[in-house]
């Protein structure tokens, strides 16, 4: 059996498109005004200043390197594939595997980004508990029940990389 395996990342929706659009948007235009206001001040205030439009420039860089790009399988590990790097989780354990449309719905973000050009972090729901997400369509949510976290992905075929969990870990549900 093939050792790695890659799968695509879900296409952006519509949502997220939209979304990311608009976030940048205000946080361009937040950082503009920011920047033409600090010319006025000296001092403190300038430094203050100087510390928003900062601030302000690194969220969507940062966010942009948190996209998630692809998923790749190697051995008992999944790759979540950024743009620089990738996040690593070891899949030792997996019990379940499924895809679930709407498990993300009513979830609460604890910690991460909420579609500034993806959805990842850390969230909790009833259905799931607390659980990572590397996402970028909803719809295509895809479960993996671990021994010590789940994670919810969402490959462009969430029934392919379903296919292949099962075959590749024949224990799991």
């Amino acid at each position: 059996m093939q050792t790695s395996q890659h799968f695509s990342v879900a296409p952006w929706t519509r949502t997220l498109k939209l979304v990311s659009l608009l976030g940048t948007t205000v946080i361009i235009v937040g950082g503009a005004v920011a920047y033409r206001k600090i010319s006025v001040f000296s001092g403190f205030p300038l430094i203050l200043g100087y510390g928003v439009v900062s601030i302000l420039a690194a969220i969507p860089i940062v966010s942009l390197l948190f996209t998630v790009t692809g998923y790749l399988v190697e051995g008992n590990v999944l790759h979540v594939e950024r743009l620089l790097w990738s996040t690593t989780i070891s899949l030792e354990g997996l019990s379940k595997v499924w895809q679930e449309p709407s498990v993300c719905k009513g979830s609460i973000r604890i910690f991460g980004n909420g579609g500034l050009y993806s959805f990842t972090g850390v969230y909790q729901n009833k259905t799931l508990g607390r659980y990572r997400l590397f996402a970028t369509d909803l719809t295509k949510s895809t479960v993996l029940v671990l021994p010590r976290r789940t994670v919810v992905v969402t490959p462009l075929t969430p029934q392919v990389f379903i296919d292949y969990m099962r075959r590749r870990f024949p224990s799991i549900e």
